[in-house]
């Protein structure tokens, strides 16, 4: 039997309609890369999504198109996120931070037609204009009156683009299932892959932020969370769906910067990962500053620490919610609220529990199995390997032949966790020799095929090390052709060409030999226990 409800077809669009309805005049507020502070309002950023939907439509592209932005937290980017997806076509958003190796073969693979470019960004794509044969035209995020000489193909400014679009624009019905969003996952080994999501998976997921992360709807949120990171983790949708103050901090992520807009715009909620909370923190402890108006601030991109939970709690005042999530699922995978029960607890036992990745979110499935599928129980103690499932939870990657999951619909996160009886889960350990650092993964096998490519390196193996302010470090251990030390400046040279900057490792050490198991394998293991506390004691 069929039921008699209307049918829907969703479109992202319609949650900046909503916000325009409803929501009008809250504000957007935005650091540009001048500096400036810019104010805008949910209205405003409707009604020049739709311009910018139009003039996509009168030059001629199309659903489906993979349109690409190269930018920074801003209005703009907001309007992006809606008048390119809104009209059918795909918001891919690029990493600004990748190596232009990377860059080249992400663009080329989604076969991106537009790029749109901040103009800190212009020369990078200078750079590698000659490679993309792809892209038909580079749309610079300024004013026309700001338009700098360049000679990317068919360049125009923002602003002189969508002038000609009508703000009266009409969004177009979107079939069940059409493609939203574009974002690229590294950290394993190989080329980037792309995770495409639909309009009705954004929606979902939005909306089980919402509750998941207990959000109140007379939020102040800052968004440092990049809008190039796995969609912002839903928060372009989610706050103008909940009608939500949206302020944005553009470059400038230092603790000073960050500290001034918190207090003027009386931020409440802040999203970001470790890396940028710990240069906050630091600025506050050593200006004597406290953090007035926030209340909770969402950690995720790596692991929490106990220092940063304790800061935050006991200087600030700060509620810490964990999140944990991958690109592949939208994000947002768990949630660690605070609870009543947590609230009645010592304060050890609520941050032993605050400490874990937290419980799923509705709409989630977890378990986590033996090396042989077998299901593992859930009492906080059995480790294994860690499966998800569920709406806004990837069924296969852009262009790929085969399924990423199970018969089951099942998809291996490649972490080593554990589930305990109450639903939280902890990550244990990664399953693959992946390093993050500062909410973004290095590939350890990357890191040393380039590194063997020296002329005087015979072997080499990278692992990450516990780091006191970016979670984990690279540290390269090399073997020469020698058997001696050589001078490590000439393996960073060698190695600054090949990989991003921030990839290369902070430390180089000579062995006469690696350790190796009777395969042949490196065991890896025997120098990340050796040299664990090595960035901790330094």
């Amino acid at each position: 039997m069929i039921s008699d409800m209307q049918k829907w077809t969703p479109n992202v669009a319609s949650i900046i309609e909503h916000a325009k309805n409803i929501y009008p005049e809250q504000e957007v507020v935005s650091r540009m890369v001048s500096g400036e502070i810019h104010k805008t309002n949910y209205k405003e950023v409707c009604i020049r999504s739709r311009k910018l939907a139009s003039a996509l439509e009168k030059d001629g592209y199309k659903k489906g198109d993979v349109l690409a932005t190269l930018a920074l937290n801003t209005y703009r980017h907001l309007e992006m996120y809606y008048g390119i997806s809104g009209m059918g076509a795909i918001t891919h958003t690029l990493n600004f931070r990748l190596h232009p190796e990377q860059a080249v073969y992400i663009i080329n693979h989604a076969e991106d037609k537009i790029i749109f470019v901040e103009t800190p960004f212009i020369p990078m794509m200078e750079a590698l204009k000659d490679q993309l044969g792809c892209v038909e035209k580079y749309i610079i995020l300024c004013d026309q009156s700001e338009m700098p000489e360049t000679d990317l193909k068919n360049a125009i400014s923002y602003e002189e683009y969508i002038e000609s679009g009508d703000e009266n624009y009409e969004w177009p019905a979107m079939d069940d299932d059409a493609a939203c969003g574009l974002c690229y996952t590294s950290g394993t080994t190989g080329n980037p892959k792309g995770v495409l999501y639909a309009h009705k998976s954004n929606i979902l997921h939005a909306q089980a932020a919402l509750t998941g992360l207990t959000i109140s709807p007379d939020e102040s949120i800052l968004m440092v969370v990049p809008l190039f990171h796995v969609l912002a983790w839903g928060t372009p949708y989610f706050a103008p769906m909940f009608g939500l103050k949206l302020v944005m901090p553009g470059m400038q992520m230092e603790g000073e910067p960050l500290y001034d807009l918190i207090e003027k715009e009386e931020v409440t909620l802040a999203f970001g990962v470790p890396t940028v909370w710990m240069g906050l923190l630091s600025y506050c402890r050593d200006n004597n500053k406290i953090l007035n108006s926030v209340k909770n601030t969402v950690i995720g991109g790596s692991a929490l620490s106990l220092a940063i939970l304790k800061e935050f709690d006991e200087v600030h005042d700060v509620n810490v919610i964990q999140g944990w999530g991958m690109t592949e699922m939208s994000p947002l995978g768990t949630s660690n609220f605070l609870t009543e029960e947590m609230k009645k607890m010592s304060k050890e036992d609520r941050y032993a529990v605050q400490l874990k990745q937290g419980r799923p979110m509705y709409g989630i499935e977890l378990k986590v199995v033996d090396d042989l599928g077998n299901e593992l129980p859930k009492d906080g103690e059995s480790q294994g390997h860690l499966l998800v499932r569920g709406p806004w939870v990837l069924q296969k990657y852009f262009k790929a032949e085969k399924d990423a999951v199970d018969k089951d619909g099942w998809f291996d996160t490649g972490d080593i966790s554990v589930l305990d009886q109450d639903g939280y889960m902890t990550i244990k350990d990664r399953a693959k020799d992946v390093i993050k650092s500062g909410g973004e993964w290095i590939s350890s096998i990357d890191l040393e095929n380039a590194a063997v490519g020296h002329p005087e390196v015979a072997e080499a193996c990278v692992v990450g090390i516990p780091h006191p302010k970016w979670d984990e470090r690279p540290i390269l251990f090399i073997v020469t052709n020698s058997g001696e030390p050589i001078e490590k400046q000439s393996i960073l040279d060698f190695l600054e060409s090949k990989v991003a900057k921030w990839w290369l490792p902070d430390e180089i050490i000579f062995l006469k030999e690696l350790p190796h198991g009777a395969t042949g394998k490196l065991q890896k293991f025997e120098l990340r226990d050796e040299y664990t506390n090595y960035y901790m004691e330094k």
